[in-house]
């Protein structure tokens, strides 16, 4: 299937016609097309615009994707294909649209898979409507990709004993410490943060909570303003009381539940990527086609077609990598250590290549569109600016490098 939004750039499903997909994720990828297409969203406020986007992600239903159907979701688990080709074809209408829709996926994702079926009832649903904003909290001034950094501290809280009672009871933790770059900060309704509760643990000292927006004792106010603008604050713990119940997951499990948490998400990360390659490319074409000079267009011009040889040979290596990984996790699954080990270097490979591949696809449109493309308001010079942040994030560069690395050796 192909289309032509309304930037005039083609819009195409084929790739998923690939045996890495089976006929619902064809008729999703159509769906999603159609319904994208449509939608137009003031995105000059960055924090109202994802508010926004939240909220038409779940009127359309497309943030069913993001939870088991047990809880209103539209599969009956996490479907990594799915998420991919949400992720890939939002990300090719809108950046923010894409951050708003993993946000989502990612904020719950703990919840999902490690969640009471009290926690899972109360917050799940409310993703997969919209109601509920979702965060993940990991990342610390001196903790990112050091994970056994982090400082911030979950301590037990214990009741003073009552009238009739033999001693204290414990019904409560108390947050202390910081976290930044969180995404959403400020904006989610709750923050599935990750603290010591053996501060002498390492690793395997950390352990999940689920932080409400207003629990005493927690500041979002902080906002960071970055280059490609979207929602990002530092939180501050100051003694933030929360309930007992809102233990996520093992105590001091924390650490394996955040990387199987990111693990879910990895390789929709570089469909994110690849999305914004796609757009990339798809701006350049109409670009090369409709600019006249020398008697001819851009498009005519040796070196012009030898730039989208380049480009479409780097946008599908990296799809290839990105939809392998995928397919592994749905129809290999990561329940023993081989397939785990399997997957998690496929991933690796995946958000690897995607990213650094999109970011080159993107400079190439920048400079094919000249002055244009340097103009701020225009869709290379969005995306220039949107692309960066992918080769940090859930994983930078370097690390994916020695994951990838590390699996080599060992093989």
């Amino acid at each position: 299937m192909s289309a032509i939004n309304k930037s005039n750039v083609l819009v195409t499903t084929t790739q998923y016609a690939l045996p890495f997909f089976d006929t619902a994720h064809a008729d999703l990828a159509r769906g999603l097309v159609d319904w994208a297409g449509h939608q137009q969203v003031d995105e000059s406020d960055d924090r109202r615009a994802c508010k926004e986007w939240v909220h038409r992600l779940g009127h359309g239903g497309w943030l069913r994707y993001c939870v088991p159907a047990v809880y209103g979701g539209a599969l009956p688990k996490l479907d990594s294909r799915a998420l991919v080709i949400l992720r890939e074809t939002l990300a090719f209408h809108s950046p923010l649209a894409d951050f708003a829709f993993a946000m989502q996926g990612l904020g719950s994702g703990a919840i999902t898979l490690a969640g009471t079926p009290a926690q899972q009832a109360e917050y799940l649903p409310a993703v997969a409507r919209g109601e509920k904003i979702a965060a993940f909290a990991l990342s610390e001034p001196d903790a990112g990709s050091d994970v056994a950094a982090m400082k911030t501290i979950a301590s037990k809280v214990y009741s003073t004993p009552t009238m009739g009672t033999s001693g204290s009871q414990f019904d409560m933790y108390s947050l202390s410490g910081v976290k930044t770059w969180i995404s959403n900060g400020g904006l989610a309704d709750f923050y599935v943060t990750f603290a010591k509760t053996d501060p002498e643990g390492g690793v395997r000292g950390i352990s999940a909570f689920i932080v409400d927006a207003f629990a005493p004792g927690l500041d979002t106010s902080e906002h960071i303003n970055v280059m490609a603008p979207h929602p990002l604050a530092t939180l501050k713990f100051d003694h933030c009381r929360i309930p007992a119940d809102a233990l996520l997951g093992d105590f001091n499990g924390g650490f394996k539940l955040a990387m199987r948490t990111l693990d879910i998400f990895r390789a929709s990360v570089a469909a994110a990527a690849l999305g914004m390659a796609r757009r990339a490319m798809a701006e350049a074409l109409h670009f090369a086609k409709n600019r006249h000079m020398f008697g001819g267009t851009l498009a005519d011009m040796q070196l012009t077609q030898a730039k989208f040889g380049e480009m479409a040979a780097l946008i599908d290596s990296a799809a290839l990598l990105t939809y392998r990984a995928a397919w592994m996790r749905d129809k290999l699954g990561t329940s023993t250590p081989q397939t785990a080990a399997n997957y998690s270097r496929a991933s690796a490979m995946a958000k690897l290549v995607a990213t650094e591949n999109a970011q080159k696809v993107i400079d190439m449109a920048l400079q094919m569109h000249g002055g244009q493309g340097v103009q701020v308001g225009s869709m290379v010079e969005h995306l220039y600016r949107d692309i960066r942040s992918l080769r940090i994030y859930e994983g930078a560069t370097e690390v994916q490098q020695l994951i990838i690395g590390k699996s080599v050796l060992k093989d």
